[in-house]
């Protein structure tokens, strides 16, 4: 990434670097849809193709993630400190590291979703991912945030907004439940290996909106709440 590119970035915007990751993480995560219909659809070309745009995604938001933070000054006279801006960094890089390690285990061993769990998954996967989107939306307000000096109007606005993070990832723990709930009562009709990892591939899936709370709640902490 040019030098030059990033000095406009951040003589744009302090938070601009945040949002131009953010994007990315997003984009990685989202190819978890195409890939678990894949999975439903037992189209092994079509699981490794969207697991290489998986792949290269994650791959290209951590050398980001780590250009950006090499560029950030240690001094800036601006409204958001270095420390909560790296912070956040650090939290929307681990959500795109989730979707490849859920990527990577189910092709790596093979794995299918049993046909009994395999639309109520489906649902799942999609409701991690709007909370994912919800906290990059969040994240593309800052820049009227900060621009406006923080004003109550706009503070009320991204509350509500990381309001909304929470009230979706905990929809998705109560999907995690019933799932779960689901996958022990047919338990004993599947191989014991593949149930263990179903119960990883199950957390792992939960652990998107998880980090997408914790961006929520590093917003809340920027903005003093």
């Amino acid at each position: 990434m040019a030098s030059s590119y990033l000095t406009g970035i951040f003589g744009g915007s302090p938070v601009k670097p945040l949002q131009i990751h953010m994007e990315k993480v997003h984009a990685c995560v989202e190819c978890l849809i195409p890939y678990f219909e894949a999975a439903n659809n037992k189209d092994v070309a079509g699981l490794e193709r969207h697991y290489d745009s998986i792949a290269k995604l994650e791959h290209e938001a951590d050398d980001l993630k780590n250009e950006l933070r090499m560029q950030i000054p240690n001094r800036m006279f601006m409204p958001v400190a270095r420390t909560d801006l790296l912070d956040v960094l650090r939290i929307q890089d681990k959500i795109a590291g989730k979707a490849k390690d859920i990527a990577g285990l189910m092709l790596g061993r093979q794995m299918e979703i049993p046909e009994p769990l395999a639309e109520d998954f489906l649902l799942y996967i999609k409701r991690n991912i709007d909370c994912c989107t919800q906290a990059c939306t969040a994240i593309n307000e800052l820049d009227e945030l900060v621009g406006t000096g923080f004003v109550k109007g706009v503070v009320d606005l991204v509350e509500t907004m990381v309001e909304k993070i929470h009230t979706i990832e905990a929809e998705t723990d109560q999907m995690q439940i019933k799932i779960r709930a689901k996958l022990f009562s047919i338990e004993k009709e599947l191989n014991p290996i593949d149930v263990m990892f179903l119960y990883n591939i199950i957390e792992l899936t939960g652990d998107l909106a998880d980090g997408a709370e914790r961006v929520g709640n590093r917003l809340q902490l920027m903005l003093g709440q």
